[in-house]
Order: structure tokens, then sequence, then C-alpha cells
């Protein structure tokens, strides 16, 4: 859906229930190409990649790696001083109702204790073309539409291009000097942040750029986190250009309690978790992390996605289970492998805070 004319507009304007899926909630193991306007798809089975080709005709083709994806085909071509074509891009979060697996957005910026992401870029020559990040975020908990702020992040740009509205002055956010950019596009308004010079790969504090836009008195903190996305808005040639690393994650505030309940034998254990929200605010999705002692291995869960990294394990809930009201309760569990003396873990976070045991 094309926006009126702009020097950069706010990322996938789809009317609601536009997007057509590649292997939409599935994980991409192997390369997928995606060539329709708006297909996606999941890698490691937390980000969708999205092909988001709205303002051209024109044909868009992606390549999805498992830690990214390049764009092989872009055969559209608009004036700089209006719309790019496309933005192809990765995210976490929610995008017109398609949200990545086991995501904690939308969440209150008032619970948000940190936010980070850290991407690669590949670039071409011959192209114009911004990389750039799309930091969504309104008033209410919106998983599809429009919002109403958009934060834009410039990496990098090609050609006679330029951010929404004007310059406002400069800001000095995550150890690096931005020229900062405002205005609307008359559906969302948008603040930018311009990197001097091309960036290739960066880790972001993202929360830092969040509150800089809240400072700026565009947003307050009871607006909702509803998405980051990282990718390219093309407006002529681009094929070539790549994300081949990407990751974000958000970690909120409140408090909880977590009951571990274990059951072990000579070579085995089982083991069920529940989860308490004992703060004021409800907690839209979660992640526990914790260590299990040495000798322990998950083979199997359930009510959870339960994924183990040497001694470090991560839980995240499913499309049913990630909202936990105040007071709220939600429990998974799973089976392991055991070699030695049998122990529980001693110390859990949800979404980066510290619980208590129960």
């Amino acid at each position: 859906m094309r926006r009126p004319l702009r020097a950069i507009v706010a990322v996938g304007l789809l009317a609601a229930g536009s997007i057509v899926a590649v292997a939409l909630g599935g994980t991409a193991s192997a390369d997928t190409q995606i060539c329709e306007q708006y297909g996606s798809t999941v890698i490691q089975n937390r980000y969708v990649v999205q092909n988001n080709r709205w303002g051209t005709s024109a044909q868009q083709c992606i390549n999805v790696t498992s830690t990214g994806f390049e764009i092989t085909t872009q055969n559209g071509s608009n004036p700089t001083n209006g719309a790019p074509t496309a933005y192809p891009s990765i995210f976490f979060g929610c995008h017109y109702t398609n949200c990545s697996p086991g995501t904690n957005l939308p969440i209150q910026v008032s619970q948000i204790s940190s936010a980070n992401s850290s991407i690669s870029y590949r670039y071409v020559s011959g192209a114009t073309y911004n990389a750039s990040y799309d930091i969504w975020l309104d008033p209410s908990p919106k998983r599809d539409g429009v919002n109403q702020m958009e934060i834009m992040i410039w990496l990098n740009r090609q050609g006679p291009i330029q951010p929404i509205g004007s310059p406002v002055g400069t800001a000095t956010i995550d150890g690096r000097s931005w020229e900062v950019w405002r205005g609307s596009n008359g559906s969302n308004n948008v603040i930018s942040y311009l990197a001097p010079s091309a960036i290739s790969s960066a880790n972001l504090n993202l929360l830092a750029f969040i509150n800089d836009t809240r400072n700026r008195g565009a947003i307050t903190n009871s607006w909702y986190l509803t998405s980051i996305q990282a990718g390219f808005e093309p407006w002529q040639g681009g094929a070539g250009l790549a994300v081949t690393n990407f990751s974000a994650a958000v970690n909120g505030g409140g408090t909880c309690a977590v009951k571990y309940t274990a059951n072990s034998w000579n070579n085995g254990f089982t083991a069920d978790v529940q989860i308490t929200n004992t703060g004021s605010s409800t907690v839209n999705g979660w992640t526990l992390a914790y260590s299990l002692p040495s000798g322990q291995q998950v083979t199997s869960s359930w009510n959870a996605t339960v994924t183990q990294s040497g001694s470090s394990v991560t839980a995240r809930n499913l499309s049913w289970n990630g909202t936990l009201a105040p007071g709220g309760t939600a429990s998974f569990g799973y089976q392991g492998t055991l070699s030695g003396a049998y122990s529980s873990p001693s110390s859990f976070t949800l979404n980066g805070t510290a619980c208590t045991r129960s």
C-alpha cells in the first residue's frame, strides 16, 4: 500500500489480513526463497523475515538463511523524492498480526529494563537505499495496523535520500553521534537517527533510543514497544544487499516467583515449573532463564519451548500461554537425562528480572 510522497516511509503499510506467508510459523532450516509481495518465514524459531514489497509492482525476491537474508532480485525503481519500493526486513515482535514466536512484545515502555539488538550488514554499490532499523511504538499493545510512533535508525544510506521531516539537532546515543530528524508521513510520527558514516555492524542499546524519543515528548512511559525491525529500504537496485546476522532481546521489569518441582531416578529426571507474576503489571510474553547443574540435559518438554546450550536453559511461552496477569501463573515441564547426583537449579530470571523461589 502506497503512502503519500515522503523521503522515507513507515515500514509495511499493509492492509490488515493482507500478509501472504511462505512457511509462516515454521522454521527455515535450509535457504528459503521468497518472491511473494508480503511473504514471510521464521528463522531460529525466534524471528520473522519478510519480503514486504509494498511500494512497487516490480518483482523483488529475497533468499532467507538461518541467520538473515539477502535481496536476490529487486526490479523496482522509485524517484528519490518519494517512497522506497519495499522494506525487506527481519523482525522481533508483532507486525500486522504476524508475531515472532515466543515474543514478549508488545511491552509497556515503563516495564522495559533492557532492549538490545545486534546486526551485521553486507552492502553493495550502484544502488540507492538505506540500511535501517524500524522501532514501532503505540499507546496501546497493538499487534495489527499502523502504530503511532516510528523510530528509525539509519546505519547507512546511498544516493540522494533523506529521512522524513527535517533535522532538529544531534544526539549522542550508545557512544555515537547521530543527526536527529523529526516529522510525520501523515499516518504516524517519525523520529530518525542518522549515522554520519556507514556502519556495517553494531550492537545497539535500543532502550537508549526509545528514552531519547520519550525525552523529546514524542511518547510516554505508558506507550508500548510492539516490534523491532531491521533491513533495507531500496529506491533503485539493491540486489546483493544482505543482513548476515541479527539478534534482538527485550527484557521487562516486574517481579516473579518460580516453583520448581522435580522427580529424579538413577539416569533421568522430570521437572514441573510454575511461574507466578507477583508484580502489578501484565506480562505479555515470557522467557524464563536459568542454569541446570552439571550432568543434566533436557530431552523433551511440554507447554513451553525449552532450549539448552551448555548449562544454560531458556524456556519461552507458547502462543496460548504468554500472557500473565498480576497474580497469574503459567506452568510447563520437561524430561531430561541425568549423570551423577541430582540437584535443582537455584536461580531464575523472567524477561531478565530475578525471580524468588516459592
